[in-house]
């Protein structure tokens, strides 16, 4: 599911964390280059001039060679096809970036096109494939810049005005122009502009914002619209064309509706619209919009679960759909000709994403994870459901990884909260520790996908891991994601207390051995919890956490701060902004009886590292162990590879410490 609020949340809520399947590629080279050396030349392995510490003991080096073979897994996402053949393209963004060709199934990617620029975060590419347009984040701080890039040439030439967020760009039909978001400094509001990419001079506002987010989704097929989407949340946007000859612009859905639009596209005809929305419904399915009449048709009638992609083909005959079946990905294909709609079979279970057509309308290629498979490439032929796999993940350890298990509990008002649990092997015996892993957002849903690092702390330390959905996760449908809205903030940390006293009667679980962790939102929330429920715990981290949702409010990026509003409270309202202070993990620490560990980006235009700095300096003045890691050249969670390895080491010796002691 995409959401907006960052290169569309989700795909972008961290650069770090987006990119964790390319930088693990590196990361074992890395360490065979960097701390393999450390390791004959002294006894530790000391924070490079990037990173500040306090608190953090001396990292042994011999810790890199325990932690190497669970740091080497990559796998290549895909890119789209080639343009010419029928060829699979995969792409590497980390301190370099580069596409790569699959000439045939499971064969070595071919380099085919490198840039030696740092920062890239996607490539977008023009219909007729002479150029791609890429963003480039240099300081971490998310101030994206565009480029187009001469496939021919191998030049780039900048798109903006280096200092405006410029995010999502959308290619037209004839390949002469692209409409994407962008935010100048310090703006409320998130504009689209448009630019002719062999032009730069060209570059101009098309539709100013109000305050709220504008993204373009797609161009019609005679190019003289452009259909996008107003969010006022995530959960809650509005349907809009623009005529591209004069800037003229209709509204085509109700004006006060609350309901959800996302990922628009024009019919093969250009009278309609295809979009995913929760409109009359507690869950988001695909409907039809006629442009004529405004009247809704749905193609999906699901109750439970959520559509969360698709893709029309080329041919407009078909169109291929994701559904999010508790975690799960399952993919169809609907035929638009005889109404049909065919599972496609055959696929391990696991998380399906990024679907590519390829020219000829059969193929249809996509990204697949798993608990095994950090990224795996497929395609479908659609006429008869054969599968090909394309590309396979590299570097998995050959010990067996746990398989995360589908877990429930009761919480405190009888809602029944689901998660999943990832248990150690037979071979620990006794009741095992746990880590409770709250992933962030809030409207995120954590799904079995390849664990990475966690791996070792399952497999080599014997720690079962937990990951939560509470409430306000998204999956489970628009009531149960607005469960923690405002003043019911607490009701999520509520359910980890349940969570708690599930652990207590588990017979192989110990509850007396609990640590809590999570990364941006879900650090803040494992913050809450510390103050809730602190007797209960070994230990706290969190990475690039809030601390008070009031300053945070405040403080954060203006082209993301009233999406906040809509979700957290306005911090303007005197009464909310009180209550949001008297929560605070902040204004509580006199709550927190157990060790804690911050992570935080200098440069992080989400959460400001004010927010990290004044906890780390209440828990000092009340004597509480404290650790505290700043990247210096990060922004939203630890991109660098050095930078990440330092920060998992330093999470390992506090796990150890505090949890395993």
């Amino acid at each position: 599911m995409c959401k907006i609020g960052g290169l569309a949340t989700n795909r972008m809520k961290s650069n770090a964390y987006q990119k964790i399947c390319v930088t693990a590629f590196l990361a074992l080279w890395c360490s065979v280059l960097g701390y393999a050396q450390a390791s004959s030349q002294s006894e530790e392995i000391a924070p490079n001039a990037n990173l500040e510490v306090l608190g953090i003991p001396r990292v042994p080096a011999s810790l890199a060679q325990g932690v190497k073979r669970y740091s080497g897994a990559y796998g290549l996402p895909l890119a789209g096809w080639d343009h010419e053949k029928r060829m699979p393209l995969l792409k590497g963004m980390s301190s370099v970036a580069w596409v790569s060709r699959i000439v045939s199934p499971g064969a070595a990617p071919q380099t085919w096109l490198y840039l030696r620029e740092s920062g890239i975060y996607d490539f977008y590419w023009q219909p007729q494939g002479k150029y791609l347009i890429y963003n480039r984040d240099v300081n971490g701080n998310e101030a994206f810049q565009m480029y187009n890039y001469d496939l021919q040439k191998r030049t780039s030439t900048l798109l903006t005005d280096g200092k405006s967020r410029s995010t999502e760009p959308i290619w037209s039909r004839a390949g002469t122009q692209i409409v994407y978001s962008s935010s100048p400094p310090s703006n409320n509001g998130v504009n689209l502009n448009i630019v002719n990419p062999l032009d730069p001079t060209s570059n101009r506002v098309l539709i100013t914002s109000t305050g709220n987010y504008l993204k373009a989704y797609d161009w019609s097929p005679d190019d003289k619209f452009v259909v996008y989407c107003e969010f006022v949340a995530n959960t809650h946007s509005r349907l809009w064309l623009v005529e591209m000859a004069t800037g003229k612009t209709q509204l085509l859905t109700p004006q006060n509706e609350v309901a959800y639009y996302g990922e628009p596209q024009f019919s093969a005809d250009g009278k309609g619209l295809y979009v995913i929305t929760d409109r009359e419904s507690d869950v988001r399915r695909l409907a039809y919009l006629d442009l004529a009449t405004k009247q809704f048709r749905y193609l999906t009638n699901d109750e439970k679960w959520n559509v969360e992609e698709f893709r029309l083909s080329p041919d407009g005959k078909a169109l291929a759909l994701v559904m999010n079946e508790a975690g799960l990905s399952r993919l169809s294909v609907l035929n638009l000709e005889n109404k049909q709609k065919n599972a496609m079979t055959g696929l391990p279970d696991g998380v399906i994403s990024d679907l590519h057509w390829h020219q000829n309308s059969v193929d249809l290629a996509f990204n697949f994870k798993s608990s095994n498979t950090p990224n795996d490439v497929y395609s479908v032929e659609v006429k008869d459901g054969k599968v090909t796999h394309w590309a396979h993940s590299s570097g998995v350890p050959t010990e067996k990884i746990a398989v995360p298990e589908a877990l429930q509990w009761k919480s405190f008002d009888g809602k029944l909260i689901t998660g999943f649990l990832a248990r150690p092997p037979a071979t620990f015996r006794g009741k095992r520790p746990v880590i409770i892993d709250l992933h962030g957002g809030p409207t995120e849903q954590y799904r079995p996908a390849y664990a990475y690092e966690d791996n070792f702390f399952i497999n080599e330390l014997g720690i079962a891991k937990i990951y939560p959905n509470v409430r306000g996760s998204s999956g489970f449908g628009k009531t149960f994601q607005a469960l923690d809205d405002g003043r019911k903030r607490e009701d999520a940390v509520k359910d980890v207390g349940a969570l708690l006293d599930w652990i207590k009667a588990q017979p192989d679980l110990d509850a007396d051995r609990v640590l809590v962790q999570g990364a941006s939102y879900g650090g803040y929330l494992a913050l809450c919890v510390a103050t809730q429920y602190s007797q209960r715990l070994r230990g706290v981290i969190s990475d690039s956490g809030m601390t008070n949702l009031a300053t945070f409010l405040a403080r954060t990026e203006g082209w993301r701060r009233d999406l906040r509003r809509v979700e957290f409270g306005d911090e303007r309202d005197t009464e909310m902004k009180a209550w949001l202070e008297r929560i605070a993990p902040l204004h509580n620490t006199q709550n927190i009886k157990c060790p804690v560990f911050i992570i935080q980006g200098k440069n992080d235009p989400r959460v400001p590292v004010s927010e990290a700095e004044a906890l780390v300096q209440a828990l000092k003045q009340k004597k509480m162990p404290v650790w505290y890691l700043l990247g210096k050249n990060e922004g939203h969670g630890f991109a660098d590879t050095a930078n990440r390895d330092f920060q998992l080491y330093a999470s390992i010796l506090f796990v150890q410490e505090y949890l395993l002691r």
